[in-house]
């Protein structure tokens, strides 16, 4: 039996090299150290967990949830206004989903037709091209360079390309760059999208993950962002709720709108008692947020300052859970120097192209284990390698 053609756009190839030398150097014995997938590794802070414990002991929350919790909308809708000084109707501008990569993919199966044009960054988070592609949609890469500190450059898009352009994704603090975007920034997506018609979608999944005093804004604080677009969150990193599954959309009502009928046809909702531990998680005490962000930077500044000394120096990231790496001297192939950093010291990075063209020339980097670990990482590349 033959795959659908559409199967043939899709690609895990480096991620399946990776896992299957991944294997061979585990069974020279050594340990391998995964830094590349971005797996948060700390749990949930008791008052969540102790959440979602008390909602599985309910028996209505094994029906199907249809239909999603008021008081989870409520709490989104709260937390946006306090955090962002956004106002949300929960009944319309709120919609909870099984992870914001659910509803990321699903937004282009209501908003694409085949031959539509995205905008999508190169390079940028897959599931952005891969939902273009599985709902027959064209992409037009849209370069993040360093040089414009890894923000698209909207002038830069030629006019026939955005006359025929449909969405914009967007997604700052950005993965993989681990880039930042400031008002100034999303001012200028607004009027852009307004001029052409074009719907914008934000991932703001890491907006809690951040350093040094740098705190990320929405999206949808822009005036005029609620009329152009939506923007997607997730409490996978926020919380640490990753197998969770809960995440929501928000912004403009009929786009979402759009989304929950595609939804509809497609799942039952999210678990109840995974939406009250959401609840809980966004409406709780914050301490546990902030206290995940500084673990974050800690572990960021024993990689990085680690590295450096070995004369393979990284820019420090302000936010997210990555770290966006120019290859070490010497070096201009991220997939060659990913597999001989696994072969050689048993560390996982992830090579840039995984991510986009333009993203040769770097290696990602997540921050999912303790400082201990990191220092190990450091050890092992000391032993090495030499950095010219």
């Amino acid at each position: 039996m033959n795959r659908a053609k559409r199967l043939d756009n899709l690609s895990a190839g480096v991620f399946n090299e990776m896992e299957e030398r991944k294997r061979r150097v585990e069974a020279r014995g050594l340990a391998v150290i995964n830094i590349g997938v971005g797996s948060p590794d700390l749990p949930p802070a008791p008052h969540i967990m102790e959440a979602l414990r008390r909602a599985v002991e309910k028996p209505r929350n094994y029906t199907y949830p249809l239909v999603g919790l008021r008081s989870l909308r409520l709490a989104v809708a709260e937390r946006y206004q306090k955090r962002f000084n956004v106002d949300l109707d929960p009944g319309s501008e709120v919609l909870e989903l099984m992870g914001s990569q659910d509803g990321l993919a699903h937004l282009a199966m209501a908003y694409i037709d085949p031959g539509d044009v995205a905008l999508v960054p190169d390079p940028g988070y897959p599931i952005y091209e891969f939902g273009i592609l599985l709902a027959g949609g064209e992409i037009y890469p849209v370069p993040l360079l360093p040089e414009n500190s890894f923000l698209p450059d909207f002038d830069a898009i030629p006019a026939e390309v955005a006359r025929r352009a449909k969405m914009l994704w967007l997604n700052y603090p950005n993965n993989p760059t681990a880039a930042i975007a400031d008002s100034e920034f999303f001012e200028r997506a607004v009027a852009f999208a307004r001029r052409r018609d074009i719907l914008v979608c934000h991932d703001v999944a890491y907006a809690e993950l951040a350093y040094d005093g740098f705190k990320p804004v929405s999206f949808l604080e822009t005036p005029g962002a609620k009329e152009t677009g939506v923007e997607f969150f997730s409490l996978s990193k926020t919380y640490n709720m990753a197998g969770c599954r809960l995440g929501f959309a928000v912004g403009n009502a009929g786009v979402l709108a759009g989304l929950a009928l595609i939804k509809s046809n497609i799942d039952y909702g999210v678990f109840y008692a995974v939406q009250e531990a959401g609840a809980a998680a966004l409406s709780g005490p914050q301490d546990c947020v902030a206290e995940t962000a500084a673990t974050y930077q800690k572990r960021r500044d024993v990689l990085m300052d680690g590295l450096a000394a070995l004369g393979w120096s990284i820019p420090k990231p302000q936010a997210s859970m990555f770290v966006w790496a120019p290859l070490p001297p010497g070096y201009s192939d991220s997939a060659a120097f990913a597999a001989e950093l696994l072969e050689k010291a048993g560390v996982i990075v992830i090579p840039g192209v995984a991510f986009g063209r333009r993203g040769e020339g770097y290696v990602r980097i997540a921050l999912v284990k303790g400082e201990k670990v990191l220092s190990e990482v450091v050890r092992r590349v000391s032993e090495n390698f030499r950095f010219k």
